[in-house]
């Protein structure tokens, strides 16, 4: 279905990278775009460069987004705006469409729409089954959540390119005919409580990424989340799994040590399973997921394959930084919620410092803090942020040392060096803090790369 916005009057609301790529490809199909943003021209900078001088587009910045809808046909809202704020409320009042960016780039892609989301191992699984699809030959633009707009591309995508986006539940929130060939979920754990209020509803966001496909359309779940073998009854499409230790009806799996995919009489193997040069099972787990997802859509095990051996993982995802001193520096930035930090904790083989801490989303910390207390490789823990006490409320209860619980001396680089104390040779000092960055830093890729330039930055101690 194409859908024209040639002299329709659209409200972008949010002036971050998406709602500006948003507003750029609006306007180059005759809308008649008015930006608005909490923050003034001066204060979003440099961001708004990709649209000045761009015609068809009013700047109404730094003004209440309430009083500007009025004649408004559509009001695309960013991942930041909740769909139940106040200013939707007043758009669906008046009859206006609202939509996200991610649901105003689908309209107008023309290319194969491969789309991930989860609450973790979405942006690993999204950029591996990018490069499978390019490893396959085919044109491939990797987009959405992971840090590039889908808007940025687009309007330049042609039927034979596949667009593979991740999706957060943010995303979803705004969808409306949101319909991806191929739409994968790659599990549902607790996280954004504090914007969807309950597991209930935030399930229900994530299960929003298959609710327009239809039979022709491939569903890619985990078979061990109960959760998503229940969702898969609501599934209109071909429902195929992956799961490391099982063997499901049809999808991709660990047999004898290589990574199958297919179903049973109709299989074949990929690689190697401990060819994967990322570490874990839960990296594992990501693989199978974006194998599915792209031999469901049609690329060959070889170029699968091809892509998985090369594959060297996702920057502030278990990145190693640098070893100083015997002690081994993690990048785990990315952990923004329990579950994906006990991945981490499970991961860890020798004495570990790890900082813990973060932005409350009203999340729950207690089989996080069991899994440190039952590791055995979690020597120390260093807490930041507004959660700092959650967190050692938590681990005393859970029976984790007071003595090896200890609180940032002033900041995060106090944090930091309060780690590289503690650690022993031998050992390393792991940042997974479990929460989001958003009481100190401005995303958590800030935090990531403060604690690289902080750690690469450290000088030897040993003559």
């Amino acid at each position: 279905m194409r859908f024209d916005y040639s002299g329709k009057h659209v409200m972008m609301l949010g002036m971050a990278r998406s709602g500006v790529a948003a507003a750029k490809l609006l306007a180059s199909r005759g809308a008649l775009v008015r930006v608005n943003d909490m923050k003034t021209e001066a204060q979003l900078g440099e961001i708004l460069e990709p649209i000045r001088g761009v015609e068809n587009i009013e700047w109404r910045l730094g003004e209440k987004a309430e009083a500007l809808l009025e004649g408004m046909d559509a009001l695309v809202i960013s991942p930041g705006v909740p769909i139940e704020s106040p200013v939707v409320q007043k758009a669906r009042a008046l009859g206006v469409e609202v939509i996200g960016e991610i649901e105003l780039s689908a309209r107008f892609n023309r290319g194969r729409l491969v789309a991930i989301t989860g609450t973790n191992g979405k942006t690993t699984t999204t950029t591996l089954t990018g490069e499978i699809f390019k490893a396959s030959g085919a044109k491939t633009y990797v987009v959405g959540n992971i840090g590039y707009p889908f808007a940025a591309v687009a309007g330049e995508t042609a039927e034979d390119d596949v667009v593979v986006c991740e999706v957060s539940s943010f995303q979803l929130e705004s969808v409306a005919g949101f319909r991806p060939a191929v739409a994968c979920v790659t599990n549902i754990r607790e996280d954004h409580l504090n914007r969807h209020h309950t597991m209930a509803c935030y399930a229900a966001m994530k299960k929003r990424i298959f609710e327009a496909q239809m039979a022709e359309d491939t569903l890619v779940l985990f078979y061990d989340d109960p959760m998503l073998r229940e969702a898969a009854r609501e599934a209109k499409s071909h429902v195929i799994w992956f799961s490391a230790t099982q063997t499901p009806p049809e999808g991709a799996f660990v047999k004898d040590g290589m990574i199958i995919f297919g179903k049973a009489g109709d299989c074949e193997a990929v690689c190697r399973a401990d060819e994967l040069k990322i570490p874990g099972r839960h990296n594992l787990e990501n693989a199978l997921a974006a194998v599915a997802a792209a031999m469901a859509a049609g690329v060959k095990a070889e170029a699968a394959a091809r892509a998985l051996r090369a594959f060297g993982g996702v920057e502030h995802r278990m990145e190693f930084v640098r070893e100083l001193d015997g002690v081994r520096y993690i990048d785990d930035t990315e952990g923004t919620n329990a579950d994906s930090t006990v991945r981490a904790v499970q991961a860890m083989t020798s004495p570990t410092v790890i900082i813990l801490g973060g932005s409350d989303k009203k999340n729950d910390y207690t089989e996080l803090c069991r899994t440190i207390v039952k590791s055995g490789f979690i020597a120390h823990a260093v807490l930041i942020g507004q959660t700092a006490r959650q967190f050692e409320e938590t681990l005393l209860r859970e029976g984790y040392p007071a003595r090896r619980i200890h609180h940032a001396a002033r900041d995060f680089r106090g944090a930091i060096e309060l780690s590289r104390a503690l650690a022993e040779k031998g050992g390393a000092v792991l940042l997974s803090p479990a929460c989001a960055s958003f009481d100190m830093f401005h995303n958590c890729e800030e935090r990531g790369d403060i604690f690289k330039d902080i750690v690469k930055g450290m000088v030897s101690r040993q003559a």
